[in-house]
């Protein structure tokens, strides 16, 4: 049984699909620091160099969902969805402009999604491969 690690709202994903057609593909990346780093960011696809600790969760609305090791660390026994409200997010993120930003809401895994995904060996690291 395949357990997905990160979801998406029909608002989510309507602006993803909204924001793909100004910017062409995108991806996500939610880092452990403070303030702005620690909400999901959203960048053309390119504008964000992923590093070899950063832990890919799952693709949304053709976007891959990366998190940075240490962040993961502590949320790898969470299921995310990503979400949309009205609001200012950071400048650097895809959605600012739109007036409104993305944000994370979660849940603990079940028991039976953890043993299934500790079952599926851990995710992979870094960027995809070529």
């Amino acid at each position: 049984m395949a357990i997905e690690r990160v979801a998406v709202t029909p608002a989510a994903e309507a602006l993803l699909r909204k924001l793909q057609g100004v910017h062409g593909p995108l991806l996500f990346h939610q880092s452990g620091g403070c303030c702005d780093g620690s909400a999901p960011m959203c960048y053309p696809r390119g504008d964000f160099k992923l590093g070899q600790q950063d832990v890919f969760l799952g693709t949304i609305v053709d976007t891959p969902f990366y998190m940075g090791g240490p962040q993961f660390e502590y949320w790898q026994h969470t299921h995310l969805t990503v979400d949309v409200v009205k609001g200012r997010g950071s400048g650097f993120s895809a959605e600012a402009p739109e007036g409104v930003r993305f944000l994370i809401r979660s849940r603990v895994f079940s028991d039976e999604e953890y043993a299934a995904l500790q079952a599926e060996g851990p995710p992979r690291r870094g960027p995809p491969p070529d």
